[in-house]
């Protein structure tokens, strides 16, 4: 399946040519001096080829586009810069961050996007373009600005989608919900993924800027990058509010269940200790009654001889010795202050 997906070539920021392949976009492109603008999604290793070979790209950058999962990055390699970017979009359901990956040549006479995800819509990028020719004149800078600005606008999103399960996680956090820890755990991952994704992009900003005037980029076009240097700035302070957010809310959230397990260990405690104070009462209560059935059990084994049985006195002596030890133990209990 062929991954071209758009090809045409520019004179004068106008579009002159749709190529139907490769081929044919290089033989046209040096025919009429313009611009080559190539998009690709998912190209086969012969296709890249096919462009490293035309445009002499270097080897390592071809092996990164062709392998992919590569960091957000700018790296110039003679007169063909190479720029890698990682559009995110937000899955509000799911609450992830989807990134892409987008890798760009950038030379005198032609721009090459390599797309490894749905995102960015380039497609949308070409047509602002094709409708400002005096801006598509300006060359492959002008491309790289428009697709810069398309992928930090994206983020906009994102920003916002974060945020809201932000503000959610804020309010879980004193409702006692369970699974507010994992939650923030999650987010927070996805915060950072999303800082390592947008970071990179105030250093490849202000390093373009940096070198405009070496490579004669046009004064307006270095006002549009310093706009788009301006959103970054926005959305990577943003972003690391987030990150500082989420790593107190987590501290909070940790200091509120250390907080519920102190309270619940002291309500067991408490109960343990009203539990004890009715165990000694019992315990108090069936010793002061063992002492009279210890008496009457004896007194009960019936056997013919025994002590004090034709004694007229003792079964008074006996009530008495048995209300005596009752007596007894419950002053001693009392004294403990088990009754």
């Amino acid at each position: 399946m062929m991954a071209l997906i758009d090809n045409a070539v520019y004179v004068q920021g106008f579009r002159t040519a749709d190529p139907a392949d490769l081929a044919e976009t290089y033989r046209v492109m040096r025919g009429r001096g313009g611009m080559a603008w190539i998009g690709l999604y998912r190209p086969t290793d012969e296709e890249v080829r096919s462009i490293a070979e035309e445009f002499s790209l270097h080897p390592l950058a071809v092996e990164d586009a062709l392998k992919g999962h590569q960091r957000a990055k700018l790296e110039r390699y003679g007169e063909t810069l190479v720029v890698v970017l990682r559009p995110a979009q937000y899955v509000d359901d799911a609450e992830r961050v989807d990134f892409g990956e987008l890798h760009v040549f950038i030379g005198r006479d032609f721009v090459v996007t390599i797309r490894h995800a749905e995102s960015p819509d380039l497609a949308g990028v070409r047509r602002r373009l094709e409708a400002s020719p005096e801006l598509l004149a300006m060359g492959p800078e002008a491309v790289l600005y428009a697709i810069l600005d398309e992928v930090v606008d994206q983020y906009g999103p994102v920003v916002a989608g974060l945020e809201n399960d932000i503000d959610e996680i804020e309010d879980q956090l004193f409702d006692g919900t369970e699974t507010v820890s994992r939650r923030i755990y999650e987010l927070a991952r996805e915060v950072i993924g999303f800082q390592r994704a947008t970071q990179p992009l105030i250093g490849m900003l202000e390093g373009l800027l940096r070198g405009s005037e070496k490579y004669e980029v046009d004064d307006e076009l270095q006002r549009y990058l310093r706009d788009v240097l301006d959103h970054a700035l926005r959305i990577a302070d943003r972003t690391g509010v987030f990150r500082s957010v989420l790593e107190n809310a987590l501290t909070v959230e940790a200091t509120l269940v250390a907080q519920r397990q102190n309270d619940e260990m002291r309500r067991m405690t408490e109960l343990n200790l009203a539990q004890n104070e009715e165990v000694k009462k019992i315990s108090s209560w069936a010793a002061i009654l063992f002492a009279p059935t210890l008496v009457s059990g004896i007194y009960g084994m019936n056997f013919a001889r025994m002590p004090e049985l034709g004694w007229s006195a003792g079964y008074p002596l006996s009530l008495a010795l048995m209300v005596a030890v009752c007596a007894v133990l419950w002053g001693v209990f009392r004294r403990k202050r088990w009754l």
